[in-house]
């Protein structure tokens, strides 16, 4: 029989036609404005805890929807029906519970509970749909030269030290490091080793005897600046992605800059201190051979420097450093043995090393852990608006080299569980290559978010009945079947994205609305092809049989064509273009699916296993 399925294929275009309809429903419930509730330390909420906490919400003049509380993981969700109330709820919980409790803002998925359990959940909403912030970030290149010309200055006196070159001083210059050498015989030395190891930089004599001056090279300035840029944008999504953002935007613009979108966050403030903080490790020796008065007097030895610990008691530590946070590869916090909060820090190989060489020939010696953060803030001037930028360095502990270790051990020393989360948090994701400035904050509210919906929305609506009173018109009862097939083909569509977790933004339903139109395409060709081989005398039956098969083709080689180049698109483009790509792809397979096997089938059950004279195409 010409025009009939096999069993397994029917089954496999119900399967499917069911598990669409299971996992687009979630996108028909919305989210509601949430407030989160969780522990600021690593003691669980219990439910008497979260009792009270509901009875509190239910004596204020709010309309709470629903209050969930997860036992596992000790937090609390609190539902409001509108963002008024979400807001009122959140300021009266931080004025009442907030110093025990991390009160957050929170977008939360409506779905069933019997939906969730099938795991079925909405696709997330792009910042243009769904609302959240925008961030437009600076680097300090200057900070990052700083950082570069202070890492020379350590390995160049590194390098003079292993030959055994004798030196004065090394101290930087107005830009330059300033090298004092001892004796004429090894200023020619010098040049040598600096002309063979560190091509980088440009090296003159100054007006001064056995001075040299060295400063880093213009092109190893704009490789030391584009690579702060590129690093910063990498540290920043893995920031995001910790904070668990889905689909963020980080991009590049101009040479200094990076654009950050959140989308669906609500409350920025953790978001800011989190992505803007520029907050690592140093591990140094301490300075046990000279005295620590003497420095706090003013005359601190070469080699060392002054520091204060907590209790401020002055310190003495080497100004070697020996690792620092940008070579820790995992790190996550916790408790020690005395129940003080710590970070459990892995090195990778090169800090590893440095770390076991030093504790192997500093046993019995004490060892000082530093905490550097750098932090920008506004002032007003003389009634000008001047960024302050301020590094402040902790020793947040001093421990004695009981034995050797390299790759992994534990750091001590943190007030509190919540520092020792975000530190270790900013660690696995690695160190910023230099400063970051919110220069620019912008909110994009729910209902802005709302109006982009609805609007987009209406755009596919109205596209999607203009495709169908045509093929209606024009097919009849093939054109109702390919109807059924285009609202198939929306479903599926939606499934897959919401299956996906993907991103939807305004050029995504852009993407959707041009597969609308290019969706009937494929059973244009083949009912256009039908009528043809009905017009040269074929039966109905052999019509759609030959109609089927013979456009199969050229539907293949149309579909294959713009999927090529929706790959493109996605591979070469950035934000809104990848959105764009990503839906138009999916709508092509999905097409290509309803298009030949769906409204194939339906055309089998109407017209299959039967004798007709018509066709009604």
């Amino acid at each position: 029989m010409q025009n009939h399925f096999p069993f397994w294929k029917n089954l496999i275009i119900l399967i499917v036609f069911v598990v669409g309809i299971i996992y687009a429903l979630p996108n028909l419930y919305g989210n509601d404005p949430s407030v989160q509730l969780s522990s600021s330390t690593t003691t669980k909420l219990e439910q008497s805890k979260a009792d009270k906490i509901e009875v509190s919400l239910k004596t204020v003049d709010l309309n709470l929807k629903s209050f969930e509380f997860n036992a596992n993981k000790g937090k609390i969700l609190a539902r409001f029906h509108n963002t008024d109330d979400q807001l009122k709820a959140a300021d009266f919980l931080r004025e009442s519970v907030g110093r025990h409790l991390t009160v957050a803002l929170n977008l939360a998925p409506a779905t069933p509970e019997w939906l969730r359990a099938l795991g079925a959940s909405p696709m997330y909403l792009g910042l243009d749909l769904r609302g959240g912030v925008h961030f437009l970030m600076e680097v300090d290149m200057d900070a990052a030269i700083k950082q570069a010309e202070d890492r020379y200055n350590s390995d160049i006196r590194s390098a003079l030290r292993a030959v055994k070159i004798r030196y004065q001083s090394i101290s930087k210059e107005n830009g330059f490091i300033r090298i004092k050498l001892k004796t004429e015989e090894t200023k020619q030395a010098t040049m040598d080793l600096l002309d063979d190891d560190f091509r980088e930089l440009t090296v003159k004599e100054a007006d001064e005897p056995l001075v040299l001056l060295v400063k880093l090279s213009e092109n190893e300035q704009r490789e030391i600046k584009n690579f702060a840029l590129a690093q910063n944008m990498t540290t920043l999504r893995n920031r995001v992605n910790e904070i668990g953002v889905a689909e963020p935007v980080v991009q590049q613009q101009g040479d200094h800059r990076i654009v950050v979108q959140l989308p669906g966050i609500q409350d920025t403030t953790e978001a800011k201190n989190i992505l803007g903080k520029t907050a690592t490790l140093e591990y140094r020796l301490v300075d046990i051979e000279h005295d620590v008065q003497k420095a706090v007097e003013g005359s601190a030895p070469v080699g060392s420097r002054l520091y204060y610990e907590k209790n401020g008691s002055p310190i003495l530590l080497k100004r070697h450093v020996i690792v620092t946070g940008d070579q820790v590869v995992d790190a996550s916090s916790g408790f020690d043995q005395q129940g003080s909060s710590a970070v459990f820090i892995t090195l990778n190989g090169i800090g590893a090393k440095k770390m076991g060489d030093m504790t192997h020939k500093n046993i019995g010696r004490p060892m000082a852990v530093i905490f550097v953060e750098y932090k920008s803030e506004i002032r007003i001037v003389d009634g000008k608006k001047i960024r302050h930028k301020e590094k402040i360095e902790k020793v947040i502990s001093v421990a004695t080299i009981r034995d050797s270790f390299s790759k992994r051990f534990q750091t001590t020393g943190l007030d509190n569980p919540m520092e020792a989360r975000n530190l270790a948090l900013m660690l696995r994701a690695g160190a910023l290559a230099a400063p970051v400035d919110i220069v620019e904050e912008r909110t994009v509210g729910p209902s802005l978010g709302q109006d982009n919906i609805d609007k987009g929305l209406m755009s596919v609506v109205v596209g999607f009945v203009l495709v169908l009173v045509f093929m209606a018109i024009y097919y009849k009862t093939f054109g109702l079947v390919a109807n059924i097939a285009l609202a198939f083909n929306l479903i599926v569509i939606v499934a897959v994205l919401s299956l996906l977790q993907a991103t939807l933004t305004l050029p995504g339903i852009a993407g959707i609305v041009l597969t609308v139109g290019m969706a009937v395409d494929a059973n244009v060709l083949i009912f256009e092809r039908i009528k043809e081989e009905i017009k040269i005398g074929n039966t109905p039956q052999s019509s759609i049989f030959s109609g089927y098969e013979k456009a199969f083709a050229t539907i293949l080689d149309a579909n294959i064509t713009t999927l090529l180049v929706a790959l493109v698109l996605f591979g070469f483009g950035s934000g809104a273009v990848k959105g764009f790509a990503v839906t138009l792809s999916i709508g092509i397979l999905v097409s290509l699916f309803t298009a030949i096997w769906g409204t194939r089938m339906i055309i089998n059950w109407i017209y299959g296993n039967r004798h007709i004279d018509k066709l009604s195409v």
